[in-house]
C-alpha cells in the first residue's frame, strides 16, 4: 500500500504504463523532475507535486496492466495498490485523469473484452465514476491518429458514453502531451474545479 501521502486535495493521473502520464505531469506542473522513459513501469509509487500555499496537488500513480519484464504478481499488486489508494482518498480527489494512448486504446479495449474480462481502462473509468470522482479521459498521442472524430467516437462507445464525443468535452479530452497540446484537458479540469467551488485552483489549470 502506498504511504506518506500529503494531506491535500488532489487530481490523480491513472492509466496503463507508457501512455504518457509522466510527460503529462510535467506539462501540468511545469516541473521537469518526473521520470519518463521508454521502459514501462518506471513509476512504481505515487509522484506528488504540490504548492505550498494551497492545499492541492497533482499525483501521478503507477501504471497498471501489462509491463514488459514485470512479473504478473507484481503487476496485480500495483493495480490493487492503485485501487486502494483511490478508494481511501476519494473524498479528497477533485478529479481523476485517466490517460490513454489515442492510437492503441480502442484495439487494447477490444482485445481484452470478453464474457469473463473487463479491460483495465474501462474498469478504471467506471470505478472512478462509482466513487463519484469526476473523470476526464485524457486521450494522449492524438498527433498519431488520422481520424480524430472517428477514434474518439469509438472510445466513447467502448466506455458506455453515447457518441458523438463532442458532447462529452468535460469527460473526453484529446491531447498530445509531448507537444504541450493539453488545452482540452485544462478546460475540462477548470469546469470540474468550478463545479466543486474551487475557483481558487483554476490558476493551476489555466
Amino acid at each position: 500500500m502506498f504511504e506518506d501521502r500529503p494531506d491535500r486535495q488532489e487530481v490523480v493521473l491513472v492509466g496503463r504504463s507508457n501512455v504518457g502520464k509522466s510527460t503529462l505531469m510535467r506539462e501540468l506542473t511545469g516541473h521537469s523532475k518526473f521520470t519518463t522513459g521508454k521502459k514501462p513501469g518506471v513509476t512504481r509509487k505515487p509522484n506528488h507535486f504540490d504548492w505550498a500555499p494551497e492545499s492541492f496537488m497533482f499525483t501521478d500513480l503507477p501504471g497498471f496492466g501489462f509491463m514488459s519484464g514485470v512479473e504478473a504478481d507484481r503487476r496485480e499488486q500495483i493495480t490493487t495498490d492503485i485501487v486502494r489508494y483511490v478508494e481511501a482518498n476519494a473524498d479528497d480527489i477533485l478529479a481523476g485523469v485517466l490517460v490513454v494512448d489515442g492510437k492503441s486504446v480502442v484495439d487494447i479495449i477490444d482485445r481484452h473484452s470478453g464474457p469473463d474480462e473487463i479491460p483495465h481502462d474501462v474498469e478504471m473509468f467506471h470505478f472512478l465514476r462509482e466513487l463519484e470522482i469526476p473523470v476526464v479521459v485524457a486521450v494522449n498521442k492524438m498527433d498519431k491518429v488520422d481520424d480524430e472524430d472517428e477514434r474518439l467516437d469509438e472510445l466513447c462507445d467502448r466506455l458506455g458514453l453515447m457518441p458523438p464525443w463532442k458532447q462529452w468535452r468535460d469527460t473526453i479530452a484529446p491531447i498530445t502531451a509531448k507537444r504541450g497540446n493539453i488545452d482540452p484537458l485544462l478546460s475540462a479540469l477548470q469546469n470540474h474545479f468550478h463545479e466543486q467551488k474551487r475557483d481558487d485552483l483554476l490558476k493551476f489549470v489555466s
